[in-house]
């Protein structure tokens, strides 16, 4: 078992018996437990907060995360927050000593502030963004942010999966939900070499990945939701949608006020990506085998959801090969993209804001998506109770 594991989450019966069987698998198959905060009072009722790429808010407080901090203040202890990836835009935290040190400290830190002293329990998801290039530099950078997190955040927060590893990495909170937490930009980058996991990781091939992410879903008595940056579906530009804009106007998807019309030679652009050039895009070839391997070790016990970032949009999805999808990636106001129907789509949206699962231990589990204007306002988009995800299909 890596060092950094650690069996059990302080107070609460249901966190110590809850992870005692999943101490014993991570030291067959390699899955990594990250220690929780002390649980509520009341443990049976759990709020878990969706957030992604919110990692370019506005000086000041950005409209969502001040939503997102009067949401967290007023459940405390009972509510988890999770940043689903790409948490410093545009290349990760770099050293004290390079440009743009200061303002990617400043990025990071609105985000963990939201929280902090609310009592909520914060997780950072690592991003492509947040993967500074290629080699030791990218690892460096994930891991400066990991300190970050930890020093500034305190016990409430933690960035999962830790230490460059890609995991998985489980956390049990209370005694009703589980996360099982992936670094999917690990799948999309070089594995051998510099960019081969630490030797500390549980898990350092796709196979061992996969088998310990069987493991940490068999989560008998507990909802399980699986955190990642990439999602499997997105009706966006990482899925292939583009619209009129990305055909006539492509710089603008790069340089937001850069209206040159490049009509014709514009069109390159969203045909490649959607022809897979691009590894970060759903259609590309690394980006395909990431998802088959995950949806193979979702087949006989489907998360309650598969929660993602990565989409600039709000996408609530039932696919029969990838279960529940929660696309939550629009965390910074304005900065969205836009969205089109897929297959499974019952709701969709290209307004800034994020999602909520509220976890009942007198019922089932209920999602809100919340949408958030510029003043910080928030309101329900979307709601829907969840029934538990049935065994999935084998063809994608």
């Amino acid at each position: 078992m890596p060092d950094n594991c650690a069996g059990r989450i302080p107070g609460g019966r249901g966190g110590v018996l809850g992870l005692a069987g999943v101490a014993l698998a991570a030291a067959l198959f390699g899955v990594d437990i990250a220690a929780a905060a002390a649980p509520p009072a009341s443990p049976e009722d759990q709020t878990l907060f969706l957030i992604g790429d919110a990692g370019k808010p506005a000086p000041g407080g950005d409209p969502v995360l001040v939503a997102l901090r009067r949401d967290l203040a007023s459940r405390g202890e009972r509510a988890t927050v999770v940043f689903l990836g790409d948490n410093i835009y545009p290349a990760g935290l770099p050293p004290e000593d390079r440009a743009g040190h200061a303002e990617a400290l400043r990025r990071l830190d609105a985000q963990i502030d939201a929280a902090r002293d609310t009592g909520a329990r914060v997780i950072f998801v690592p991003g492509n963004h947040d993967w500074r290039g290629r080699g030791t530099e990218g690892l460096e950078s994930v891991k400066r942010q990991q300190k970050r997190i930890e020093d500034r955040g305190g016990p409430h927060a933690a960035h999962l999966p830790r230490n460059g590893c890609p995991g998985p990495e489980v956390m049990d909170v209370g005694e009703s939900l589980r996360l099982v937490a992936l670094d999917t930009q690990w799948w999309l980058r070089p594995h051998g070499g510099p960019d081969a996991p630490p030797a500390a990781c549980g898990s350092r091939s796709e196979a061992e990945v996969i088998a310990s992410l069987r493991v940490a879903l068999s989560a008998e008595g507990r909802d399980v939701v699986m955190i990642t940056h990439h999602p499997p579906m997105s009706g966006g530009p990482h899925g292939g949608k583009f619209g009129l804009r990305q055909h006539l106007f492509p710089l603008t998807d790069s340089v937001s006020w850069l209206w040159l019309p490049l009509p014709g030679l514009g069109s390159a652009y969203p045909l490649l990506r959607q022809g897979g050039l691009f590894s970060q895009d759903i259609n590309s070839r690394p980006y395909a085998r990431m998802r088959s391997a995950i949806a193979s070790a979702l087949r006989e016990h489907p998360p309650l959801a598969w929660a993602a970032g990565h989409e600039h949009v709000l996408q609530v999805i039932e696919d029969s090969s990838y279960g529940r999808v929660l696309v939550s990636g629009a965390g910074v106001y304005g900065h969205t993209s836009r969205v089109r129907n897929v297959r499974g789509s019952l709701f969709r949206s290209s307004r800034s804001g994020y999602m909520r699962i509220d976890l009942l231990g007198s019922g089932r589990p209920r999602l809100t998506v919340l949408e958030v204007a510029r003043e910080g306002a928030s309101r329900e988009a979307y709601k829907s109770d969840l029934a538990a995800v049935p065994p999935l299909s084998s063809r994608p």
